[in-house]
């Protein structure tokens, strides 16, 4: 045990098929291997961390998640490197999936951050950024 640090997440997805497809490609590029896989659920592990992804109950997908209510804002990876990032972004690219802050783009989190950030199906914000 590594006292402090995460053992798990678990996010409640509103479609677990899209869920994913995108996180999936996502956190086996950053190493995670598939770990967990049942009718509801998937999870990833890297070390002795992994993540969760559950389908959310019908009853409960009529308010739908945004990362400015209270609550998980965002989740923020570290990549291997600059260029590491730049590959990731390529990726995101060609996948269809928007980047945000693209103006401002990698520094958007300033200067002497480099970064990408994105968001998933359910618009949970994703930051990838470099050492």
């Amino acid at each position: 045990m590594a006292k402090g640090l995460l053992h798990h997440i678990e996010i409640y997805v509103s479609n677990l098929s899209k869920s994913i497809d995108f996180w999936g490609w996502f956190l086996e590029e950053l190493g995670y291997s598939s770990f967990q896989e049942w009718e509801s659920g998937q999870s990833w592990k890297i070390g002795d961390t992994y993540i969760v992804f559950v389908q959310t109950e019908e009853r409960f997908l009529n308010v739908p998640y945004h990362r400015c209510r209270v609550g998980l804002n965002h989740l923020a990876f570290y990549a291997d490197s600059r260029q590491h990032v730049d590959d990731i972004t390529k990726k995101l690219e060609e996948k269809g999936i928007t980047i945000l802050y693209k103006d401002q783009h990698p520094f958007a989190g300033g200067d002497n951050h480099y970064a990408v950030y994105f968001e998933d199906p359910d618009r949970i914000k994703v930051e990838l950024v470099a050492p």
